[in-house]
């Protein structure tokens, strides 16, 4: 056989195996206008906003809004890890991961995230933004008082005052005798709000400074009090005259403390107290205080009880004496015998 037309025969049969294998087997040859894989597009973090959500006596959720900057080409399974760091002891309170998806567009998106955290101190949120599994951005963001996010039965648009010349809590001196004093104790509140309150009471407790001993203690209902407005709600107390006071004001709503102020009554001429003061050691009658409920009869019961265990007692040196002289005797007559 002819050399050239062997060597042209096997060049045909080469192309024509080569173009069978394109054609069962797609992506044998390369498309020139392929630049290889898609790199994913660039994304990032760029703002954190922590808001206040629901609360309990315990706990109070967070709500955190991630906002995510997508550019470029399609990025795939982001993802945003949210957890709060306690700022006291450093120690991981609680995580939450959420699922962004998959970004095409350019622009921004949101991703939403629920912390349930302990109300009270505060906490550092790191907030972590992923690509598959690979993290791209990491911020963080600082509160404190989260013991400031009230729940329901703690709020309220109503509370004491805080003002020199219109002090949360104030007396005045109805009457007096030798023993006893009547006060007439006063607590000013106001409305903040909106809307008008009308379920608040006022307990007013007076304790002696120096030992604590709750001296007199009453309950007045407050009524309305109207948006921006001001409020007094006052009651009269008895209390032992030549002490001082602690006039304690608890505002209450059904059960609940709402708020607390405090105020100082100084009936001793020779000391004086303030709410913010150090007290001193003072003589302390307990009897001026006890309401143990006794009558005359009683006290005359228990005078007798006593004068009748005084009467009864042996004078001089009692039993032991007397015995001595016994023994002094029996020796005194063997003597005589002998």
């Amino acid at each position: 056989m002819d050399r050239n037309a062997l060597l042209a025969g096997g060049a045909i049969g080469i192309v024509a195996i080569a173009l069978v294998t394109a054609l069962v087997v797609p992506g044998v040859l390369a498309d020139p206008t392929d630049d290889g894989p898609v790199r994913p597009g660039r994304i990032s973090v760029s703002e954190v906003s922590i808001a206040a959500g629901e609360a309990t006596g315990e706990t109070a959720t967070l709500d955190i809004e991630t906002r995510i900057d997508h550019a470029g080409n399609p990025t795939h399974n982001v993802t945003v890890l949210v957890r709060a760091i306690d700022a006291e002891s450093g120690l991981r309170t609680t995580t939450e991961r959420v699922s962004v998806g998959n970004l095409t567009r350019d622009g921004e998106v949101s991703a939403g995230a629920n912390l349930t955290v302990p109300r009270e101190g505060g906490y550092d949120i790191d907030v972590i933004l992923y690509r598959n599994t690979e993290r791209v951005d990491t911020t963080q963001q600082r509160i404190r008082g989260v013991e400031a996010i009230k729940p329901p039965y703690l709020r309220t648009n109503t509370e004491f005052t805080e003002s020199e010349a219109l002090p949360p809590v104030s007396f005045s001196i109805i009457e007096a005798d030798d023993e006893q004093t009547t006060l007439d104790v006063g607590a000013t509140l106001t409305n903040t709000g909106d809307t008008p309150t009308d379920d608040l009471s006022v307990r007013f407790v007076l304790r002696q400074a120096e030992s604590n001993i709750v001296a007199s203690q009453t309950t007045v209902d407050v009524g309305e009090v109207r948006p921006g407005r001001t409020a007094t709600v006052d009651a009269p107390v008895t209390v032992p005259n030549d002490y001082n006071y602690y006039i304690d004001a608890v505002l209450v709503r059904d059960g609940v403390v709402i708020d607390t102020a405090r105020g100082a009554a100084n009936l001793n001429p020779t000391r004086t107290i303030s709410v913010n003061e150090t007290t001193e050691e003072v003589e302390l009658e307990v009897s001026d205080f006890e309401n143990n409920g006794q009558t005359d009869g009683d006290d005359d019961y228990q005078n007798e009880e006593a004068s009748s265990r005084t009467g009864t007692a042996a004078p001089g040196f009692g039993p032991v004496v007397a015995l001595v002289a016994l023994c002094m005797s029996v020796l005194a007559i063997r003597r005589w015998n002998q």
